[in-house]
């Protein structure tokens, strides 16, 4: 298992001698992401976080086109969005981004600032490495790309407990974990695709 010093410590080194560097986090729900991409922001030192949560479609949106049931699913988010917002910060522009509000189950805008001077981004989200269209064509925009590992056990028990955290009733969590997460999980489990570097961190 991987420390997030140690994994801070990787990237640093992959980046030596280079301007901005744009880090891939992706992971199955559950997997730790946003706690991790803090924490590896916080060891690095000059870095700013791009939520990939940030790019989901409004309910209202998932409402007309039928898949409020999935939302969370891969066809759910703006990919063509956040590739846009990604050449900007490639081009060394400073970006306002959404940021995801789970809370209140939506997309804030303009919520976060990633200025020109941050050398590191660390984009976190779900399917970032998915091999699999319009996902795969974020792929050249990263410098190096994180997988996440977590026991499918460990990620249903997570899922579980966030929707219970945020006073869903026990059935009511139980069901969306099971049609909706769970799905979502194996998704990026059997086709996450390939990553340089595969993290199994410490229990977070």
């Amino acid at each position: 298992m991987q420390s997030v010093l140690q994994v801070a410590a990787v990237i640093a080194e992959r980046a030596r001698g280079a301007g901005r560097f744009i880090v891939a986090l992706a992971g199955p729900p559950g997997a730790g992401k946003s706690m991790l991409s803090h924490l590896l922001a916080e060891a690095l030192g000059d870095a700013a976080i791009l939520q990939g949560d940030g790019f989901h479609y409004d309910n209202a949106v998932l409402d007309v086109i039928g898949r409020r049931h999935r939302k969370g699913a891969p066809d759910t988010f703006d990919v063509a969005g956040l590739e846009s917002v990604l050449r900007r910060i490639r081009a060394g522009e400073e970006v306002v981004v959404p940021v995801f509000d789970r809370p209140l189950d939506l997309a804030r805008a303009g919520a976060a600032r990633i200025s020109q001077s941050a050398r590191f981004v660390i984009v976190e989200g779900n399917y970032l490495t998915l091999d699999a269209a319009p996902w795969n064509a974020l792929r050249p925009l990263f410098d190096l790309t994180i997988l996440i590992d977590v026991p499918r056990d460990e990620l249903e028990r997570r899922l579980t407990r966030r929707w219970l955290d945020l006073g869903w009733s026990a059935e009511r969590a139980k069901h969306w974990v099971a049609s909706n997460d769970m799905p979502n999980v194996d998704l990026v489990k059997a086709k996450g695709g390939s990553a340089d570097i595969v993290w199994r961190p410490q229990e977070i």
